[in-house]
């Protein structure tokens, strides 16, 4: 293992919360000279933090402890009534495991998104440096994992390949195909592929109780949250 003891992490000055808007946030940052290895990712993954970028973060405010990360035990997880049903309703289509790289097709799906479903946001407006420098990384354990229909683009979930299983770092889709719950599938087929691998879990990132953009995460069940440095179960 690492000796995380020995690794030097940054924080940023409190600055205004993307998620909880009467908050400010402070961010905990591994030292960026620090490389960035599948085994060092997946020790801090499972101590809560994420990849941005070219960077391992997590939250790390005085006054607030509303971010909690989550995960799912894919061994375990059994889909609802939905999640049924957007399984079957994309059975048509095919995905297909790349590297990150810039296209204008990616792009323009992207774009797409952020307007339509996320112009409140921090990530609006969206700009070609900004898709290139969040999710276009050189980094062996990141994915883009492209969802077609008769080679049409629907989606795109970029998730990071570890030893302990998939982290979702983003999904973006086609808005106008609302009804086949694009956001929903890209989850389950990351389960299904995690299952497919042995690995044990896909980490979704945090979850916030009082935000209404991530009420999605506790659908998945069951779903670990760490805790006091614990993972436990959402009851």
């Amino acid at each position: 293992m690492t000796e995380l003891a020995r690794l030097k992490f940054y924080a940023t000055q409190p600055h205004s919360c993307s998620y909880l808007p009467d908050e400010q946030a402070t961010t905990l940052f591994l030292d960026p000279s620090q490389p960035m290895n599948v085994q060092l990712y997946a020790e801090l993954s499972d101590l809560g933090f994420r990849r941005s970028g070219d960077h391992l973060y997590r939250p790390h405010c005085q006054s607030c402890n509303a971010c909690v990360p989550a995960r799912i035990p894919v061994a375990d997880f059994v889909p609802n009534r939905q999640q049924r049903k957007a399984w079957r309703r994309n059975a048509d289509l095919q995905v297909c495991r790349v590297r990150p790289a810039f296209s204008e097709e990616y792009y323009a799906l992207y774009v797409r998104y952020i307007e339509q479903r996320h112009a409140d946001g921090d990530m609006y407006p969206p700009s070609r440096e900004q898709f290139s420098t969040f999710l276009v990384r050189d980094l062996s354990f990141c994915h883009f994992f492209e969802f077609r229909l008769e080679g049409r683009l629907l989606a795109v979930a970029v998730a990071d390949l570890l030893s302990t299983g998939l982290s979702a770092v983003y999904t973006f889709y086609d808005p106008d195909e609302e009804r086949r719950s694009l956001g929903r599938f890209a989850v389950l087929w990351q389960i299904a592929e995690c299952r497919r691998l042995e690995l044990a879990s896909v980490y979704l990132g945090y979850w916030i109780k009082k935000c209404r953009k991530m009420s999605y995460k506790t659908q998945y069940r069951p779903l670990e949250l760490l805790v006091n440095q614990h993972w436990a179960r959402l009851t």
